[in-house]
């Protein structure tokens, strides 16, 4: 369910500007694009600002973002609310020493990296984000929240983050 529980009303201008995909990346699956979204300079700047104004003087100092879409939206999201900003990276992106957790996808298996000593927008299944924050807690880092602008609830990714609490913009179901 969405955070926002649809009311604000930024919150349609968002979803509507999120295009669907249909058999990408394979036969059978749903991709939704946000690269339309980024095009609407509104509707971009309304999905970072329910962000910021939700994590605003919460006194984090650290946002994780996961490749490739976590890099587009928490780096403006980490500068308005004065936190370091951490990618967390596909396999053998990043140079140096790294520590890697692997995950199952609805489509096969993939990795996530991040630097040693860094403390560091879809959920689908859930597995890339249990990955992510079991690389930032193995670090020591305290993950308070996990943030997504698209959730599908019908593959129950949000069961597999063990209470962790979850804000999504917006929903698609049945798609």
């Amino acid at each position: 369910m969405s955070a926002y529980k649809d009311q604000d009303p930024r919150l349609h201008g968002i979803k509507t500007k999120i295009r669907v995909v249909p058999n990408f990346p394979k036969s059978g699956l749903m991709f939704l694009d946000i690269t339309t979204l980024l095009l609407d300079p509104k509707a971009f700047k309304d999905s970072i600002d329910l962000f910021v104004e939700r994590y605003k003087g919460k006194n984090i100092s650290v946002v994780a973002g996961i490749e490739a879409r976590g890099f587009i939206f928490g780096p403006p999201i980490a500068l308005a609310i004065g936190a370091k900003f951490v990618p967390l990276r596909k396999p053998k992106k990043l140079p140096g020493k790294v520590i890697s957790q692997e995950y199952i996808l609805e489509y096969g298996r993939d990795c996530l990296e991040m630097h040693v000593g860094a403390v560091d927008d879809l959920i689908a299944t859930g597995g890339t984000l249990c990955a992510a924050m079991d690389l930032l807690e193995r670090v020591g880092a305290e993950v308070v929240e996990c943030a997504c602008v698209i959730e599908l609830p019908e593959l129950k990714g949000r069961e597999r983050l063990n209470g962790k609490p979850l804000c999504v913009l917006v929903e698609y179901v049945d798609i």
